[in-house]
């Protein structure tokens, strides 16, 4: 299983924040905060490597807190140190 490192989900999440404009630009269905977010599980989602059976389903329309709790519980167990991964989704969302 692979790994992520705070320093690592903090440099992923302050990429996709400083290309906050051309993100929301090229994925205009739904709000700026569900896209950031789709966007870090996507990352996280190839960082990991994860296989199908461990990536996140979503049944109906996710929305900003679908995509916040499936990031938590992809990087629950795979955080090479215990952080709060919390507190950079919160950087990443705020305006």
């Amino acid at each position: 299983m692979n790994k992520i490192s705070e320093q690592e989900f903090a440099r992923i999440c302050r990429g996709i924040k400083q290309d906050r404009e051309t993100i929301c630009r090229h994925n205009p269905i739904g709000t700026s905060e569900e896209i950031l977010l789709w966007m870090l599980l996507g990352c996280l989602v190839s960082y990991l490597s994860l296989s199908e059976i461990e990536t996140p389903c979503f049944s109906g329309k996710p929305d900003a807190k679908t995509y916040r709790n499936a990031i938590l519980f992809v990087v629950q167990d795979r955080k090479t140190a215990n952080f709060d991964a919390e507190k950079y989704l919160n950087q990443l969302t705020k305006k």
